[in-house]
Parts: C-alpha cells; sequence; structure tokens
C-alpha cells in the first residue's frame, strides 16, 4: 500500500497557471430511421454568451472549437424535425468529444420549427424499444458509486434489477434467473462477458467490458421489442464509440483492480477511418509477479482487451470491425462456498477438504456493415465468432488429524490428494444477420430481418462414484445446434403524442425443429407534455442451457439414457403498465407495473420433485425433464429522478415483486431469485471551478441499497430447530422447504470519491471507491461445517472493498 501512495504522490501534477483550458467539440448528426446525414442542422453550446455553436455541412458533421472544459448541454434544431437537447456532456481539455446524433423527424409537418418534443432524458436509443427500457451513458457509468469501471454492475441502480451481493456481476431482472439474460456487443448476441463465469453462463467477478471504450447504450427490462429473440430475463445491448478520427489520443489508468491502456485515433490524414483498442491487466496479478506482494494461496489473475474498427468507403457502404476478449484463472486451497461455489456437497465431510482451480476465456469478433440503400432505407449485416470454455478441476485432500501424546491437538496431516470433479466446456457460436431499414414516410418505419446462429458445445464432466471408486461421467457431448430466427417490425407514429410498435418474431431450433411464433405490441401516449402512458405485451421463449438437453441420466439398473432431447424452448408472456411524468427537465417520476406469466417450464420428470431448472446455478442436476413446470412474475416499480443540473443528481427507486414457479409436485414454491423487495438510493454532488485557474472538479457519489435476501434450500433440522444432517449419508438439506424463506435482508452503503483536474493537453482523474462502507456482510445461503459454531457456515456479503484508479487522459 505504502508503494501505491507513492506512487500517486509521484504522478500528481503541479497545478498549471495558463490559459482558460478548452476542447473542441465535433460529430455528426444523422436521421434516426434512414441514417442519412441531416445538412444545415444547428447545433449549440447552451447558456453560452456569446453563443458559441455550428451548421452541419453536406456530410452533417459539425465542429465547435474552443469550448471551456467543463460540462455542456447541447441543442439542436433542424426544420421539420424535433428539437434535441443533450445534457451533461463532459468536456476534458486532455480529449475531444466526439459525438454520433440523431434526430427524428416530426409526425406534423410545420412551416417553421416550432417542435419541442425533445426525446427525453434516460428514454432508450432504440426507438422501437418504448416500454421497459433505458439508455445508460458512458458518463452515468462512470459517475455512479460502485461501478467499479465495471457497465455490469450499474444496472443493479435501477429499478427492478439486483445482483446477489455475493461479489459476483449477476444481474437479476424481476426475479429470473441471470442465465436468462442476454449480453449483445454492437448489436450481435455474445458470451457472457465475465471473467471466472461458471458453466451456467452466470456469474463471474470482473467484467471484461470498460467504460473507457463505451458509447451509450441500452438495458430492456421486459416486453422486448420484435427484433430481440432468444432472451427471457432482460437485454443490455451494449454499444461501442468510434474512434477519434482526426487525431492519437490515449487514456491510461492505474488502479487497485485493473491497470490498462487505451490508445485511438485515425489512420490517415483526410479518411474517415478510425480504430479504438483497449488493454487491461490484472493489477493484483502484476504487483504479485513483480514481487511487491505475496499471497497466501494465489492471486485471481485475469486480462482482457477490446477493440473497434471504423472503415467508411465512397461506395460500398460503412464497414466496422470489433472485437472482446479475455482470460482469467485461479487456484485456492481450502475452498468452502464462502470462498467459492464448488460442485456437490464433498467439502461439508469432516475428513475431506477441497482445492478449486479454475481457467477461462472468452472471445468475441464481429463484422458489420451499413449500406444505404436509398435516402429513406438502408441494410445492415453482421458476421459474428464467439468463443468461450471454461475449465474447473476440484481436487480431495484426505484429512488425518494428528494429536500428541497428551491427546492435544497438533495439525491436520493430508494421507491424499485426488482428482474428483472435472468439467470442461468449449462452446464455439458463429452468427450471420441481416436487417432491411425503411422510412416510408415520417409517420411509418418498417424493420425486417433474419438471423441464423450455428453453436458448436464440447462438453465435459465426471465425477469420482463413492460406491464403486470409479469415475462417472455425467455429460459428455461434442454436438452442433443451429437455430433460424426473423422478425419484422413496425413503428406507426399515430402524432406527436403516440407511438405504436408491433410485429413478431419466429425462433427455429434445427436440433429437435422446435419452433415459436412471438408477437409483440407496445403503445406510448403522451397525454400531456408533461405525462406518457406506456403500454406493453409480447410472447419470449429462449432455449435451456445446452448441458440439459445432452444430459446423461443413470437408470435404477445401471443403464444410461438421455431423455432431454426433445426439450422445448422455455416461454413467457410479458405485459407492462407504466407511466411517466416529467415534473420538470430535469426530475421525472415513473411507476411501471408487469406481470410475467411462465410456462413451459423444464421440470423433473418425478410428481415428488420441486425442481425445475430456472433455479440451476453451479452445482447441475442431470435429470429427465418435461416442459410442465409454470412460473409468475410480477411487481410494481417506482422511480424518481433527478437528472444531473447545477453540479447535483439523486435516483430513489423501489420494487415490491415476486418470483414463483411450480414443478410436478404441484407446490407453488418462491424461485430462488426471489427478494420481494429493493430500494435503492443514489445521491451525488460535484463541486466545479476549484483551483486557482478553476480546472479542478471534486465530486461526490454515494448509494444505499436495501433489499430481500435469495432464497435457500436450508440444511435438515428437526422439530425444534436442531441441526438434523446426516454426514454418512449425505444427508444434509431439506427439500421439503426449498426456496420457501431467505436467512436475513441485505444492505450496503457504497462512496465514491474523485478529483479531475484539467491541464493544457491533459486531463488527470484520481478515484476511489469503497464498496460496502460498512463491511456488512449478511448472511446469503448456509453450509454444513463441523468447525464452525453450531455446525453452520454462511455464505455472506462480500466485505469492504476499496478501489484506488488515477486516471490520465492525453
Amino acid at each position: 500500500m505504502k508503494r501505491i501512495i507513492c506512487f500517486f504522490l509521484v504522478v500528481l501534477p503541479i497545478w498549471s497557471k495558463g490559459q482558460t483550458l478548452t476542447q473542441t467539440v465535433r460529430g455528426a448528426v444523422v436521421d434516426i430511421d434512414s441514417k442519412s446525414p441531416l445538412i444545415g442542422v444547428t447545433v449549440i453550446v447552451a447558456g453560452t454568451d456569446p453563443m458559441i455553436g455550428a451548421v452541419t455541412d453536406h456530410n452533417g458533421e459539425f465542429r465547435i472549437p474552443r469550448v471551456p472544459a467543463g460540462r455542456i448541454t447541447l441543442q439542436l434544431s433542424y426544420i421539420g424535425y424535433e428539437s434535441q437537447v443533450l445534457p451533461n456532456i463532459v468536456v476534458n481539455s486532455g480529449k475531444e468529444v466526439v459525438l454520433d446524433l440523431e434526430m427524428q423527424e416530426s409526425a406534423i409537418k410545420m412551416d417553421e420549427i416550432v417542435i419541442t418534443a425533445n426525446k427525453n432524458k434516460g428514454e432508450a436509443i432504440n426507438d422501437m424499444a418504448i416500454v421497459s427500457a433505458r439508455s445508460i451513458s458512458a458518463e452515468e457509468t462512470n459517475r455512479y458509486a460502485g461501478g467499479f469501471n465495471d457497465p455490469s454492475r450499474i444496472m443493479s441502480n435501477f429499478a427492478g434489477i439486483t445482483s446477489t451481493q455475493d461479489g459476483s456481476n449477476d444481474i437479476i431482472v424481476r426475479g429470473n434467473s441471470p442465465k436468462y439474460m442476454q449480453w449483445r456487443l454492437e448489436g450481435v448476441q455474445i458470451t457472457n462477458p465475465n471473467h471466472f463465469a461458471d458453466q451456467s453462463a452466470v456469474s463471474g467477478a470482473v467484467s471484461t467490458l470498460n467504460n473507457n471504450l463505451l458509447a451509450t447504450s441500452d438495458f430492456y427490462t421486459g416486453a422486448f421489442s420484435p427484433e430481440y429473440g432468444n432472451a427471457l430475463s432482460g437485454v443490455y445491448d451494449v454499444k461501442l464509440r468510434p474512434g477519434n478520427n482526426e487525431k492519437f489520443e490515449s487514456v491510461f489508468g492505474f488502479g487497485l483492480l485493473g491497470t490498462d491502456l487505451t490508445l485511438e485515433g485515425p489512420f490517415r490524414k483526410g479518411y474517415n477511418g478510425s480504430y479504438l483498442v483497449n488493454y487491461r491487466y490484472s493489477t493484483a496479478s502484476l504487483i504479485s509477479q513483480m514481487g511487491l506482494v505475496d499471497v497466501e494461496g494465489g492471486v485471481p489473475k485475469f486480462q482482457d482487451a477490446a477493440f473497434k474498427v471504423v472503415l467508411p468507403t465512397s461506395k460500398l457502404g460503412d464497414f466496422s470491425l470489433f472485437g472482446l476478449g479475455g482470460l482469467s484463472g485461479f487456484s485456492f486451497e481450502d475452498v468452502t462456498p464462502d470462498v467459492w461455489q464448488t460442485p456437490g456437497n464433498r467439502f461439508m465431510q469432516e475428513n475431506l477438504k477441497e482445492d478449486f482451480e479454475k481457467d477461462s476465456h472468452l472471445l468475441n469478433l464481429g463484422l458489420s456493415h451499413h449500406f444505404t440503400i436509398n435516402s429513406n432505407s438502408f441494410l445492415s449485416t453482421t458476421l459474428s465468432y464467439s468463443s468461450e470454455g471454461i475449465r474447473d478441476k476440484v481436487y480431495e485432500r484426505g484429512i488425518v488429524k494428528k494429536y500428541d501424546s497428551e491427546g492435544s491437538f497438533l495439525r491436520d496431516s493430508v494421507i491424499s490428494k485426488t482428482l474428483n470433479f472435472k468439467s470442461k466446456l468449449n462452446k464455439s457460436s458463429y452468427r450471420g444477420d441481416v436487417t432491411y431499414h425503411t422510412k416510408l414516410n415520417a409517420n411509418h418505419k418498417i424493420q425486417i430481418g433474419a438471423k441464423y446462429a450455428f453453436f458448436q458445445y464440447s462438453f465435459s464432466q465426471s465425477k469420482l462414484d463413492d460406491v464403486i471408486a470409479d469415475r462417472f461421467t455425467l455429460i459428455d457431448l461434442d454436438e452442433g445446434i443451429s437455430t433460424v430466427s426473423s422478425f419484422i417490425s413496425w413503428q406507426y407514429r399515430m402524432n406527436e403524442n403516440i407511438t405504436l410498435v408491433s410485429g413478431i418474431h419466429n425462433m427455429n431450433v434445427l436440433l429437435n425443429n422446435k419452433t415459436t411464433f412471438e408477437p409483440r405490441v407496445a403503445v406510448r401516449w403522451r397525454v400531456s407534455p408533461v405525462s406518457t402512458i406506456q403500454v406493453g405485451y409480447g410472447k419470449h421463449s429462449i432455449m435451456e442451457s445446452v448441458h440439459n438437453y445432452f444430459a446423461k441420466v443413470k437408470q435404477p439398473d445401471g443403464s444410461i439414457i438421455e431423455p432431454n432431447k426433445e426439450l422445448d424452448l422455455l416461454k413467457a408472456h410479458h405485459y407492462v403498465i407504466g407511466y411517466e411524468n416529467r415534473i420538470n427537465t430535469n426530475l421525472r417520476a415513473k411507476v411501471e407495473m408487469y406481470y410475467q406469466d411462465l410456462y413451459d417450464l423444464p421440470v423433473e420428470n418425478n410428481n415428488t420433485s420441486y425442481y425445475s431448472t430456472i433455479n440451476e446455478g453451479l452445482d447441475f442436476r442431470y435429470v429427465a425433464l418435461v416442459n410442465k413446470g409454470t412460473g409468475k412474475n410480477y411487481g410494481v416499480e417506482i422511480t424518481l429522478e433527478k437528472f444531473f443540473k447545477r453540479g447535483y443528481y439523486y435516483i430513489i427507486n423501489g420494487a415490491l415483486y415476486e418470483s414463483k414457479y411450480k414443478a410436478l409436485d404441484g407446490v407453488e414454491r418462491n424461485t430462488r431469485y426471489n427478494g420481494n423487495y429493493l430500494v435503492n438510493i443514489l445521491m451525488g454532488k460535484e463541486f466545479t471551478g476549484l483551483g486557482k485557474k478553476e480546472n479542478q472538479t471534486l465530486a461526490f457519489n454515494g448509494k444505499v441499497f436495501l433489499g430481500g435476501g435469495k432464497k435457500i434450500i436450508p440444511l435438515l433440522r428437526d422439530e425444534q430447530g436442531n441441526l438434523a444432517v446426516d454426514p454418512a449419508n449425505d444427508q444434509y438439506w431439506d427439500y421439503s422447504k426449498a426456496y420457501e424463506n431467505d436467512i436475513e435482508d441485505v444492505y450496503q452503503i457504497i462512496l465514491s470519491v474523485s478529483y479531475k483536474w484539467n491541464r493544457p493537453g491533459a486531463t488527470h482523474e484520481l478515484y476511489l471507491n469503497l464498496d460496502n462502507l460498512t463491511n456488512t456482510k449478511g448472511k446469503l445461503s448456509e453450509y454444513y461445517d463441523e468447525g464452525k459454531p453450531g455446525s453452520v457456515g454462511y455464505v455472506t456479503q462480500f466485505g469492504f472493498f476499496p478501489n484506488l484508479m488515477y486516471r490520465v487522459y492525453f
């Protein structure tokens, strides 16, 4: 720690005494529907005197030089189009601001520009998504407390979305399993983008996504628009910004979590193409390799990289290459669930200890092409490749306790070390999709798309058989699965106040010829200049995790069968109604109610079983499944949000919700992700104009979270509440009480402080995030451990964690 403090003292600059610091703000403005450049758009920096601004040229591009560093608001106006107001654009002296902007043609033609129906703050960028959707900007992901430079953690700040509170990056949307989340990059479905992910495509502790590369992205929580398929919970559509196509720029960051470098710039002068690339390495692993710190048991290590290359042409359209990849791994000794979950119950046996090794990788590559057909139509095509690999090994160490001659305990002695559980997953995905966009007029827009995906799975799992002391294969597959989907979406803007989006999504699984037709419809009605009602319905479906289709199930006679090849898609009807009131330009209140009717859920083919795959975690169950389960998620979400203005903001939101399911035993149970309620309180204050040259900014951001814990399967207890486990016969869990209750509610307080100073040619920023400030360790689940008080151990919240980071933009 002393070395780190010395480092920051060395890099802190001497305050400059130069002239007022400025930067260039530039970009392009296009029609939101046709993507055609708009010529003659007036772009003004609000509140400047004398007025600073520009007008777009024949390419739709504008340039505003010498904009003072700080926060600015841009105002866009254009005859026949709805005006735009873009607040909270951060201008740093060390980096140009390059913006890609869109404007909506007015549904009502007027001779002069008097239209003031601005796109509201927080609305989704995708104008086909008008319910249960919001945008999240790169500025917000940097500002909100608890982000850790990690976009996935930001989502838990919003109503109806939470995480497991154990330090993982799970995103739980309205009580749905995080494995039913769909991650997208540049409009293409990708792997779970988290390091240390589990084989059910959930969890992971550190995201490979980096705020330095992000553009404003969209997040959807239900009743998705017709283009989105194979998703049941939520959709996070992450966008990467293009690199600067006029000058070279870079960002260097050094923090306790990771050290990274971002580079961007043009390929040559006069060409609008650009590159953007980022590489990051685990700081803890780096320091350990340098010999500065020695951590017993080893240090988790990771590294990741991402890039985007933009290649415009004069006649063939615009091409874009993008990618995201990562490597991670660790080795833990004496692992228990409060460190990391391992399969099975062997860790609870007194004479055994477990060591756990994990290695993982992920890679996502894509090539997209945008071709303008005419002034109202364009074609977008994408080819992509994804790869994911996860290797888990659980070793058992037999333990004999050594005592001295007087019977006093001396030490544990290892008598054997054996590989018990072994798992290896390699998954490759090849995708291609094409979408035709056309604007018939200002009132009507149509999208038609088709997608093909081929998945190649190589997955093996085995463990020792306790009875015959031999290795038993749980699953061993090397299979290819193809899916074909298509959609058509129609947007009808009846007038400036009423918008209808409707369409249908079709999905086909070629493995077993399962097909769905999914109607979608949504209406947004602006009742008054400040009040809006949104209503939406959608049918949605998703494939279950592939290992369930190829599960090997042992029969009483010892034979092995694969009973799940004909497993159908999980399905749900989503109903949403919401009301939003824009109390003023910077303050909104929103209420949204939803109901999700789930059916065709895979459940164990046993009328006494509680088991459904919607509760599946790392500990897989290989059983015969049938699509006869049902479920429901319903709730209400309330948000009061004061957008950043005059140096401060706040968000207060809460949700009351239920998440239930029924297996073949007919008992309605909570899902494991039913937390019942959550409350978020976020606030922040920024002090600008500090220092002799007024070039420094100090910001404080905080968050308070309250919520219910995950529902658990408890340990066996008798009627008096005394522990009644039977380790000799592997009897630990009371399945009759599966998911009845959690252990306790959880809460968390997060505080972050940032200090930024602008200098000629560079911007410096020092950032400190204090996660779980009070070191609260609420109990999340329990397990049997003779060495713990009462022989019960607990998995708890991730404790206090500070993250210090220094960045320089130049």
